[in-house]
């Protein structure tokens, strides 16, 4: 039983996802792929950069331990000079003396000597792995910005993809004989405007065969043929116009 409750629940589970897949916004999960990326890069580059500060802080400590080695050195020469001499003298217990000294430098000087090495072996490994963290942030910092451009990419098919989706439906719609509603088509409207033309040329042609239209085309004429008398009769004078100082000087 209770294998069959782990079943159906896997099975709601699966057929939830889908339905959430197919329902949301592909903006939405390209926007929280990306956000899910920044933040790895992030957790990423905060880990490589303990990494490289792991590394400098051992070269600050190796910087400390080789002064303190040359300190040491110098402190521990002096003694040996200073025991030399105190022997030269004849002095032997302060030969004795500088000798104890030179020795306690001579150990420190080891013990900090053997703390470098153990540094510098510890830096070797440090530097290797900061060189490789540094790579790392390199390659996901270039992987980050594909991604980016791939979004932008995305987001433009996107925009292109709902363009072309109104456009579809705008001339699914126009392509419908009965759209919804009481809109009417297109070809409807077409039709309305072809029939009231084609009444008004009719009208027009019955009325252009009647007398009245016969008596206002012969109104025309004449006024046309008055139009054209007087039009010449303006021509003649101002001919005469013309010639009337050429005959004046003969």
């Amino acid at each position: 039983m209770a294998n069959v409750v782990r079943k159906f629940y896997r099975y709601l589970s699966a057929s939830a996802n889908r339905k959430l897949d197919d329902r949301a916004d592909p903006r939405v999960q390209i926007d929280q792929a990306i956000t899910e990326a920044q933040r790895q890069h992030q957790a990423l580059v905060g880990q490589a950069a303990a990494v490289v500060g792991n590394q400098r802080q051992l070269e600050m400590r190796m910087a400390r331990q080789i002064d303190e080695a040359e300190s040491l050195a110098a402190s521990a020469r002096q003694a040996v000079i200073l025991a030399d001499a105190a022997n030269a003298n004849g002095d032997a217990t302060g030969g004795e003396r500088y000798e104890q000294t030179a020795r306690a430098f001579a150990g420190q000087l080891v013990a900090v000597e053997s703390s470098l090495e153990e540094l510098k072996a510890l830096h070797q490994q440090a530097t290797s792995s900061a060189e490789q963290a540094r790579r790392a942030v390199e390659d996901n910092t270039a992987r980050l910005q594909g991604q980016l451009a791939e979004r932008a990419r995305l987001l433009t098919q996107i925009e292109h993809a709902a363009m072309q989706e109104q456009l579809s439906k705008a001339l699914d719609g126009m392509s419908q004989l009965t759209p919804p509603g009481d809109t009417p088509t297109l070809a409807e409207v077409r039709d309305k405007v072809e029939q009231r033309y084609a009444v008004s040329l009719g009208r027009h042609e019955l009325a252009s065969q009647g007398v009245e239209a016969r008596m206002l085309e012969i109104r025309r004429a004449t006024m046309d043929a008055k139009a054209s008398n007087r039009l010449t009769e303006i021509r003649t004078a101002l001919s005469a116009d013309k010639r009337s100082p050429d005959q004046l000087e003969s």
